[in-house]
């Protein structure tokens, strides 16, 4: 969040949590060499990241000691909240990380810098699908990061006392339900599996595994009322208030259901690879993952991939798109697939971060490529997505029925992506 200010009065900005002082004079936009060196802002949202973005920093830096750069994280539950404010004021970082779900916001409102317009940009080492995604009007505004799969994470000491077999490639909705039933034991607080109303880890996955679909092909209208979409809901819904194997809408507030996992409370949970490191620092958890098993129309998982963007009205643009450049070489890749990080987005690395966590089958994220579906989008995602969620979370908590809500839900979406 750059403004030109006094050394004094930055520093002052700093502690007071406005994000985004810079200690050259160049003006917004400008390419131009500034006197001394500059300060870059970095905005994140991660802490488990963290390390490994420090460290993609410490290298950058020594190849351009002319630029220093600053993270600044931020959890996701403000992130978007503060970069919006930040944004508009013409404060947010140089350079942030970005989501599918807001660059068509972000790009529309001409906040952030086309990539694609810069000198020696090059995409060639990311797929077409990740590029695709932060490509709006033929120029590109994001640098793909990272992608992700989901799986199906289980607690091996779990199923081991219950007399469980492991889940495998082989397991359909139905295994799940049977092994959700024989792991349950409310005497030793154990659920069976964390089923929340999140979509990503959960809830696109099951619409898409029973044959619907969330959003149609030409982005123009919702498929959540598709009885397809309604049974790929319903399923997820059902260990919440049929079965009574997974935790409350309410214990899953109370306690974000991926601590339930690494605690030892839940035996089975849906997850990203973003949780790798989450799950291999728990203390005493014992766990692998397994692909995500079939619904009645085979297997399907959302794939999606963070992105790297540089604000519009930065003052360093050179500076920071030195920075971005870097962040999309091979280097920056290897230090995230190293350590363990993220699935990197750039080719040929994957083995890489595969191998850095052998105590996980982690392959099974790279191999669910075949088997996945791109994470729904449209131009402004923000626009339906939050009212979505609000729904499926008052379904979840029994405020509403699974098949009213659906209608509701599609109705609000078309209604947004009319406007659109």
């Amino acid at each position: 969040m750059i403004r030109r200010v006094s050394a004094l009065l930055c520093a002052g900005l700093l502690v007071a949590g406005v994000a985004g002082c810079s200690s050259d004079s160049t003006s917004p936009g400008q390419d131009g060499k500034a006197a001394g060196p500059v300060t870059l802002t970095y905005g994140i949202w991660d802490a488990n990241q963290q390390p490994a973005m420090q460290k993609i920093v410490d290298a950058f830096q020594a190849a351009h000691p002319d630029i220093r750069v600053s993270i600044q994280l931020t959890p996701n539950a403000d992130y978007w909240t503060k970069l919006q404010t930040a944004a508009a004021s013409g404060s947010a970082p140089d350079v942030f990380w970005m989501s599918s779900t807001r660059i068509g916001l972000y790009a529309g409102q001409g906040q952030l810098l086309p990539l694609s317009d810069r000198p020696g940009f090059d995409s060639g080492k990311f797929a077409k699908a990740l590029n695709d995604i932060y490509t709006l009007g033929g120029k590109q505004y994001g640098m793909p990061k990272d992608y992700d799969t989901i799986g199906l994470w289980y607690n091996k000491k779990l199923f081991d006392a219950a007399g469980v077999k492991y889940p495998d490639a082989s397991w359909t909705w139905q295994d799940v339900i049977d092994a959700s039933r024989r792991l349950t034991d409310p005497a030793k607080g154990v659920w069976g599996i964390a089923s929340p109303s999140w979509t990503q880890e959960n809830l696109y996955n099951t619409i898409h595994q029973a044959g619907g679909h969330v959003i149609s092909a030409d982005r123009k209208t919702s498929g959540l009322a598709d009885p397809a979409s309604v049974e790929g809901l319903r399923y997820a819904l059902d260990f919440v208030t049929k079965y009574k194997t997974s935790p409350t809408a309410q214990q899953m507030t109370d306690t974000d259901p991926s601590q339930l996992f690494a605690s030892g409370k839940v035996a089975m949970f849906t997850d990203g690879d973003w949780d790798t490191l989450t799950y291999k620092n728990a203390p005493g958890l014992v766990a692998d993952v397994a692909p995500l098993p079939a619904g009645p129309k085979g297997r399907a998982t959302v794939v999606n991939g963070l992105g790297n963007v540089i604000y519009a009205k930065t003052r360093h643009a050179a500076a920071a798109w030195e920075f971005v450049k870097f962040l999309g070489g091979r280097e920056a890749n290897e230090i995230q697939a190293s350590t363990g990080t993220v699935i990197p987005a750039y080719e040929g690395l994957a083995d890489t971060w595969v191998k850095s966590t052998p105590q996980f089958n982690l392959q099974i994220f790279v191999d669910e490529l075949q088997n996945a579906v791109p994470y729904p989008v449209s131009k402004n995602t923000s626009a339906w997505s939050k009212d979505t969620q609000a729904l499926l979370d008052k379904v979840w908590a029994g405020q509403q029925d699974l098949d009213s809500a659906a209608a509701q839900m599609a109705a609000t979406m078309n209604a947004a992506l009319a406007k659109e």
